[in-house]
């Protein structure tokens, strides 16, 4: 093996957002995460929501906007079917 080409070989400290701290080894003496089989929900069973730089934010956002939409199309048909009907009822019968 050719000598110098190796990293330095650290016992590093993995630390967590959640705040669980590890020790392992890497090239870095010290390591942090967001996520860790503490806190990761395949591991831990829970259905939590991660957000990954705003992306689950955006999304709600998104189908607030959907959900919105959907409301004002769906009076607006209602509003229309209920027009025609109205205006056969003025008209006297004859």
């Amino acid at each position: 093996m050719r000598k110098g080409i190796h990293p330095k070989w650290f016992e590093a400290t993995l630390s967590c957002a959640c705040g669980a701290r590890y020790r392992t080894h890497a090239t870095k003496p010290e390591l942090r995460v967001e996520v860790c089989s503490n806190c990761h929900p395949f591991y831990t069973g829970q259905q939590r929501i991660l957000d990954t730089g705003g992306q689950v934010d955006r999304f709600m956002r998104r189908m607030a906007v959907a959900e919105e939409h959907k409301r004002r199309s769906e009076k607006s048909e209602q509003a229309g079917a209920e027009q025609p009907a109205a205006a056969t009822e003025a008209e006297p019968a004859g």
